[in-house]
């Protein structure tokens, strides 16, 4: 089984007053294992038009793996491996940027609409070991997606 050096993962996406917020929150929910729970909060735009914040963070290291799995489905999974040194902060957090629309369509890119912030296990905590350790993890999810080609199947 993967090892899952991470704190926790939260998950965000925004659902404007022009949005299905129903279709955003299952966007969100690609990444996320069944009945995981999202928390609803309401904000207001500079123009006074609605704004739906959904949002929710991952611990279990199970459910860890899960959003792990997911993220290895990325078409362009070797660019963020590649990236790990501009996607990993000071501060040991990972930054991945998805993509709303093929989110909705239970599809994993990287682009505009949904974020991710992972903090990276790292003892002691520095960048340096905090990417070694995130490129460990999803490498590690890569391999099992490439012998198990379905990961929403939960193994």
């Amino acid at each position: 089984m993967a090892s899952v050096p991470f704190h926790y993962l939260d998950l965000r996406a925004f659902a404007y007053a022009t949005e299905d917020s129903d279709r955003v929150e299952a966007a969100l929910r690609t990444f996320l294992p069944e009945e995981f729970p999202v928390q609803r909060t309401e904000s207001e735009g500079y123009h006074g038009d609605r704004i739906l914040v959904l949002d929710t963070r991952v611990e279990n290291a199970d459910d860890v793996r899960h959003v792990l799995a997911r993220l290895a489905g990325l078409d362009n999974i070797d660019r963020v491996l590649d990236e790990l040194d501009e996607r990993v902060d000071e501060n040991c957090s990972l930054f991945l940027r998805l993509d709303k629309q093929a989110a909705y369509q239970e599809q994993a890119e990287l682009g505009e609409g949904l974020t991710l912030r992972g903090k990276v296990e790292a003892y002691p905590a520095d960048k340096d070991r905090a990417v070694a350790n995130a490129r460990e993890a999803l490498a590690d999810h890569v391999a099992d997606a490439d012998a198990d080609p379905d990961p929403a199947d939960g193994n």
